[in-house]
């Protein structure tokens, strides 16, 4: 009859010490690579957070451009409705503000002079009045990011070369309408532009 005998040997000392450093060594390189991932997806989610606040700002500065060429065209119409000249209150000029208080009467009909000189710090801000309008009457907690530059310019008699008259009136003029606002310490501007024409004559 033969025994068999099984010896249990424990490793050598070196081969342990390898076997915990190689552990130890993955768990940092494990904690390293989440770091990154968790890292990266903060940075991600930020990052669109932040485009997704300008593209909502730019939106409404798009709305707000367009309503700036709007309340020059409900000038003009309203100089039609009074058989007034066309243009009156539209002088030409770099930098005017206006909402639709503007229109209300006396003074339907005047848009508001820029400060001198026309830049983003001298504009005043566009806020939103009771009834939910942006305008420039309302409460300081209702004051919003944007401002708003009117600029009339190129008027025009379209006729000019077939009778020349010093009493004729111009036919066209260019309405171009900036909205700037500062988001993310950055300056961002939209403008809107458009011809205007005495349709009448």
């Amino acid at each position: 009859m033969k025994l068999k005998l099984h010896l249990h040997l424990r490793p050598p000392l070196a081969s342990l010490v390898y076997m915990k450093s190689f552990t130890l060594l993955e768990v940092i390189l494990a904690i390293t690579v989440l770091t990154l991932a968790v890292g990266g997806s903060f940075v991600l989610i930020s990052q669109t957070i932040a485009s997704v606040s300008v593209v909502q700002s730019k939106l409404a500065a798009s709305y707000l451009a367009q309503e700036g060429i709007e309340i020059i065209k409900n000038i003009r119409d309203t100089n039609w409705l009074k058989f007034q000249p066309w243009d009156q209150g539209l002088e030409g000029g770099d930098c005017w503000e206006g909402d639709y208080q503007t229109l209300l009467p006396p003074d339907y009909h005047f848009l508001t002079s820029c400060p001198f000189p026309y830049q983003y710090d001298n504009l005043r801000f566009l806020g939103i009045d009771e009834n939910g309008f942006y305008g420039y009457s309302y409460l300081p907690e209702n004051k919003t990011i944007f401002k708003r530059k009117i600029t009339i310019s190129d008027k025009e008699d379209l006729d000019k070369d077939l009778e020349k008259d010093p009493e004729e009136k111009p036919d066209r003029l260019k309405v171009s309408v900036e909205v700037l606002w500062v988001e993310r310490g950055k300056l961002h501007s939209i403008t809107a532009q458009e011809y205007l024409y005495n349709w009448t004559k």
